[in-house]
């Protein structure tokens, strides 16, 4: 789960006021530092570190921020669209630092704030800060879904705020924009002896009418009239990552170790033994160092990586391509086949690379696979470690291995012992090939060409709508648009039932999947609460859950929402937000999952760590709690609802180009949507028909009925099938007399004239055919016509 904005946004404690204001003498009026009748322009920058932070964002923002919500302790402030002035940036938003220019507009419509403290009830001033967001939903300005909890922004703002993490976020120093009405408001001039800023023990100065910035950084605070003032915005604390770059390798490895001993999320629940991994590697790292051995370095620091089982975790260097290479040599070679486990049925072959090594050998399709270089297959497929390590659940790490257990080195000899359905157990030396088909067929991206919008869909031939999300991690802006799109065509023409393809999405940002989950959700799941983020707090030390700032899920105005049947395929390569996304969709039954195998258990939020040699670590440093105290996802993944069995023939299927998974979606539609059932239909036997003849019945539900046509001629035969009031969803099939199908109708016109008519069927003298009467999906009754005539 990558939730940006979780990283961004501080939790923050609520303040109560006490009653009773502290006496005080007049106030007097503030030191103004350049009186040139208030600012006009703001300029300045910002630098961000965290490489998340332009990830999936397309309509970056800068804006005139009302604090209203920090000056009241409400972390459920929003801030009102008529306060939202959007400044411009100057510079290009992808290369930090990032310049930008807001111009102050004349009269200012934030809240207004009584901060004086005198007892009276005045005016007040209204506060603001520079800040910068990404808008991901509606129109240019920001919306309750765009503020991740509502509140007040908690990084890249001109204040500096307290860490990410604590249950108390204050200013620390930086400035705001204040503007007064008149010259009688006052205003802090300092935090006062609690260090707290809008409290009782602040002191008070008069400001003069209009705006001013007020610099806290200084004790007594500054306060600034200048026409043109430049403020930076400041990347808040705790949210750039850890850097160990500078340090040596095992420095940076020990700092490491420490830092995940200390912050990893999921260490008691996977029982992480963090020093004997230390005592394991550090030797290797130092090892690495003495030499000066940036490939051993590189090669320790990934299997170090793959002892988390997280799948998260990973690691990368880019000062030597060592890794690749390791991977390169390691699977350049196949066997030309791929093999699975099939329920019941041991680990079988369900794809051959036509003229490669297994074929050649005559190992066939549904051959069990018993030992590979004398291992027994179950043992040999459990000792690899695939490339694609680590992982957080058993199932992902099987179908890896399952998919390695085929590679080798090009050139090698593999000994494989197998037997052939209806065989007796042989064994074949192979020598592995070039060949790479058996290895993408049993890819998880298998298909993935990286050019996909992030949502796409269509109409399937079934009549039902398919989605399929790709990721949440893309141009947010535009992912929610796609959806949107999707949702009001589908809506407009009317489908019943929807197809939510995740099982190649590798997550992104949660928060956005939780909003788009509430498009399929009614009034009454506005605002619930999904999940609480925990981690750890430098000040505290120990987790702590940002109790006032939960995902929580905003359903859109109904005109928005999809209210048919929904359908979510799922599989290991749903991952980290993918996993939310379908979590959320599945609340209160709203969806039905379908898969093979549950998703792939990846439930923690993630950040890097930089490290030596332009290389990084990365992985969970904070994790997800369902509201009544359960760890979300990790480790456990979304299971789906409707399991579709491994079978040799839908592993076949799948290879082949087929799709069980969306199969069993369709026929799952069907029995609910329609009450079509899946069971094979009762055929009975109409008898004979000739051309020109008409004859009526009635059907029944999981019937059809055929009827023998022989013809005296040579003939060219219109065929129809129907009721009178065209209300009967009629199926029409034509075989001929081996059984094969030869013509079929299901709509006259799709979706319109749901009666049915095969036009211009030729049938020579002498040829029997055999004419079906059905339903479509076999899910209808009543009586029907079936005629026969000369085509016109």
């Amino acid at each position: 789960m990558i939730h940006k904005h979780a990283f961004l946004m501080l939790a923050v404690a609520a303040l109560t006021a006490a009653g009773g204001a502290l006496a005080q003498d007049a106030p007097e009026r503030a030191e103004i530092v350049n009186d040139e009748g208030g600012p006009v322009l703001i300029t300045g920058s910002f630098s961000y570190s965290d490489p998340f932070f332009t990830e999936g964002v397309s309509e970056p923002l800068i804006l005139l921020e009302d604090q209203g919500g920090f000056v009241t302790r409400n972390e459920g402030f929003l801030m009102p669209p008529e306060s939202q002035v959007l400044g411009q940036l100057t510079s290009d938003f992808f290369t930090s630092p990032v310049s930008y220019s807001l111009s102050l507009p004349q009269v200012p419509q934030g809240t207004l704030h009584d901060v004086d403290n005198d007892g009276e009830t005045d005016q007040g001033v209204q506060v603001f800060a520079v800040a910068y967001w990404s808008n991901n939903f509606g129109d240019p300005y920001l919306e309750q879904r765009d503020l991740y909890g509502g509140g007040w922004s908690g990084a890249y703002v001109t204040t500096l705020v307290g860490t990410v993490g604590t249950q108390e976020a204050e200013y620390k120093g930086g400035s705001v924009i204040v503007y007064a009405a008149d010259d009688e408001q006052g205003f802090p001039s300092g935090f006062g002896e609690d260090q707290l800023l809008f409290t009782e023990d602040d002191p008070i100065v008069l400001l003069p009418q209009g705006y001013t910035v007020v610099n806290m950084d200084s004790e007594p605070f500054t306060f600034d009239r200048s026409r043109e003032i430049d403020l930076t915005l400041n990347e808040g604390e705790g949210v750039a990552p850890e850097d160990f770059s500078g340090q040596s390798y095992t420095e940076a490895f020990d700092s490491l170790i420490d830092l995940l001993a200390r912050e990893y999320p999921f260490t008691e629940q996977k029982d992480m033994d963090w020093e004997a991994l230390a005592a394991e590697f550090g030797p290797r790292i130092a090892e690495a160092e003495a030499n000066g051995d940036v490939d051993a370095y590189a090669l320790a620091m990934r299997d170090f990586s793959w002892r988390i089982p997280d799948g998260h975790v990973s690691f990368s260097i880019a000062s030597t391509s060592v890794l690749d290479e390791a991977f390169q040599e390691a699977v350049s070679g196949g066997l030309g086949m791929a093999i699975g486990d099939v329920d019941d049925g041991g680990v079988q072959v369900y794809f051959l690379t036509p003229g490669g090594p297994a074929e050649t050998a005559g190992i066939a399709i549904g051959a069990q696979i018993e030992a590979i270089n004398g291992t027994p297959i179950d043992t040999f497929v459990s000792s690899i470690t695939p490339f694609s390590a680590p992982f957080s659940t058993p199932w992902s790490e099987r179908l890896q291995q399952l998919r390695y257990a085929t590679r080798f080195p090009l050139g090698t000899s593999v000994e494989v012992t197998y037997t052939n359905p209806g065989g007796e157990s042989e064994t074949a030396t192979l020598e592995t090939s070039d060949e790479r088909d058996s290895f993408s067929i049993s890819s998880f991206s298998r298909g993935v060409t990286g050019t996909e919008l992030p949502v796409e869909f269509r109409v399937l031939d079934s009549g039902y709508g398919y989605v399929k999300v790709y990721s949440q991690l893309d141009d947010l802006r535009l992912t929610v648009q796609l959806w949107e799109r999707m949702i009001q065509t589908f809506n407009s023409n009317g489908i019943p039932g929807l197809i939510i393809d995740l099982r190649q999405n590798g997550g992104g940002d949660s928060f956005v999947a939780a909003q788009m989950a509430g498009y399929l959700f009614d009034d009454s799941s506005d605002g619930r609460i999904l999940d609480y983020n925990e981690s750890y707090d430098k000040e505290q030390g120990e987790f702590v859950r940002a109790e006032d700032f939960p995902t929580r899920m905003y359903v859109p105005p109904a005109e928005q929402r999809y209210s048919g049947t929904v359908v979510v395929l799922v599989s290991p390569a749903c991952f980290s937000a993918c996993e939310f996304f379908s979590d959320f969709l599945s609340l209160d039954d709203r969806s039905t999952l379908v898969g093979m195998y549950p998703t792939g258990g990846g439930g923690g939020g993630v950040s890097y760590v930089f490290m030596p040699d332009s290389s990084f670590y990365y992985g969970p440093f904070a994790r997800s709690i369902y509201p009544d105290g359960g760890v979300v996802i990790e480790g456990v993944g979304v299971a789906p609802d409707v399991v579709v069995p491994s079978t040799l023939e839908n592993l076949v299927l799948n290879a082949s180009g087929g799709d069980a998974v969306l199969d069993a979606a369709i026929a799952y539609l069907d029995s609910t949507v329609f009450g079509i059932s899946s069971a094979e239909p009762t055929v009975s036997d109409g008898g004979s028909i000739a051309p020109g003849d008409s004859v009526e019945g009635t059907i029944a539900m999981g019937e059809r009925v055929r009827y023998t046509l022989t013809a005296e001629a040579d003939a060219t035969l219109d065929i129809s099938l129907g009721d009178a009031e065209g209300a009967l969803d009629t199926y029409l099939r034509v075989y001929d007399a081996d059984g094969a199908l030869i013509a079929e109708s299901d709509d006259i016109e799709l979706g319109v004239q749901i009666n049915s008519l095969v036009e211009g069927l030729e049938v020579a003298a002498g040829d029997s055919i055999i004419i079906e009467a059905g339903t479509y999906g076999d899910g209808s009754e009543g009586d029907y016509t079936l005629s026969v005539a000369a085509a016109k």
